[in-house]
């Protein structure tokens, strides 16, 4: 199929091929604390990358809202709900759509949440459905969260991914179970089920 060009005003650069520095977790939290990178610039670190964050379109908003809102009036105690803040694994530091997190907020005071203190990372997938489906999903996986949830909008389905690799050369989990909105997806914590929420109920 032709490709109409006649509308194209954006310059396509090559990924260079000579070697590119990658910035470790010190090195960008020092770039935080330093002010070089604020609260207003649009990043994450992903794999050692700065990596733009696409921006949130009301969908996009609403999903997430409704999810956290939903998983908060089920969780046990010694469990909170966070949205759309770090967790700082071994070479990123992504910030979730929403995540489940073990104990209470004064808990980290001094840290963000690392993945051993994460039951459920959730991502809301519209325009990032790609990149939540390979490169945030093997860093998941790498740093062995257990559960990982893609609330995918254009196909109005909830992909629940289990059973992370853990550190392996390509890192993935090994169980994927697709929730449509007639559907009831688990929720689990600790390998135990708490509760289940309506697939329709977090869907816009």
């Amino acid at each position: 199929m032709a490709v109409d060009t006649r509308y194209r005003t954006r310059t396509v650069f090559n990924v260079p091929t000579d070697p590119i520095w990658q910035l470790s977790i010190g090195q960008y939290h020092q770039m935080i604390e330093l002010g070089i990178l604020t609260d207003d610039d649009p990043i994450e670190l992903l794999e050692g990358w700065l990596v733009t964050k696409m921006p949130k379109n009301p969908p996009h908003r609403l999903t997430t809202q409704l999810t956290r809102e939903a998983l908060t009036a089920r969780l046990p105690d010694g469990y909170y709900v966070d949205d759309q803040e770090p967790i700082t694994t071994e070479e990123s530091e992504p910030e979730p759509d929403v995540i489940i997190v073990r104990g209470q907020r004064r808990d980290y005071r001094d840290r963000h949440p690392g993945p051993q203190d994460i039951a459920v990372v959730i991502e809301v997938a519209d325009t990032t459905l790609q990149r939540d489906r390979t490169l945030k999903k093997q860093i998941y996986a790498r740093s062995g969260i257990p559960v990982y949830w893609i609330i995918n909008l254009p196909e109005r389905q909830i992909e629940c991914y289990t059973q992370p690799s853990g550190p392996a050369e390509h890192p993935d989990y090994q169980r994927r179970q697709d929730y449509r909105p007639t559907d009831h997806i688990p929720l689990y914590i600790s390998d135990q089920v708490v509760g289940e929420l309506a697939v329709a109920e977090l869907l816009p």
